[in-house]
């Protein structure tokens, strides 16, 4: 298995060169880090280069790094991790790139590469508020559209800022600022004797 993993590491090394961040090959896995500038030219190689020909994008998804190791962490906030597939060659890579200014993360789409990556890039930036330069329908996927704010941010409130639900009086959906009812959330213990004894 460590020669499939060698013969990949240096088929990316043939084929990205200078774009290359950073590669560790922790687990069997590989993770190659791409600068966000150099990350749609990378990706269109590593699918385009009879070296690689890495056909299908499996999954993007987004990452906050905030308080990251406990607050160690002291790179960019935010990233978008993909993990593309090799039919040809059997092999698997994780692509890892930092969006360069935390109060807007920008990354380039790789929807012209991979039509897969329409949902995954949505999903990113609803959840998290990567924007994703040249994607053709970047809008909100699992949030509702009036939604304020990115749920999956570790700065959002874990009880959001407004609640939703439905009305029977005025038949229709309402929202409300979020209303937080005090409860007990000490177990109920049960002290009898002859408890569970027949």
């Amino acid at each position: 298995m460590s020669t499939q993993l060698d013969t990949l590491k240096n088929a990316l090394q043939l084929v990205l060169g200078e774009k290359i961040h950073s590669i560790t090959d922790e687990l069997g896995e590989i993770t190659l880090v791409i600068k966000s500038s150099d990350y749609l030219s990378a990706m269109q190689d590593l699918r385009d280069h009879t070296s690689t020909r890495f056909e299908q994008l499996l999954d993007l998804c987004g990452v906050d790094y905030s308080g990251y190791g406990d607050g160690a962490w002291h790179g960019a906030r935010f990233a978008v991790v993909a993990h593309l597939l090799s039919v040809t060659h059997n092999w698997r890579l994780r692509v890892r790139t930092f969006a360069t200014d935390d109060d807007l993360p920008v990354i380039p789409s790789v929807c012209p590469i991979w039509s897969s990556a329409n949902w995954y890039e949505r999903e990113a930036f609803d959840l998290f508020g990567i924007l994703f330069e040249g994607h053709d329908d970047l809008r909100r996927l699992l949030t509702d559209y009036g939604f304020i704010g990115h749920p999956f941010r570790k700065d959002f409130p874990i009880s959001g800022y407004v609640e939703m639900r439905y009305d029977p009086e005025q038949k229709r959906v309402i929202y409300q600022p979020v209303t937080i009812e005090p409860r007990e959330n000490v177990p109920r213990v049960i002290r009898e004797d002859n408890y569970g004894v027949k």
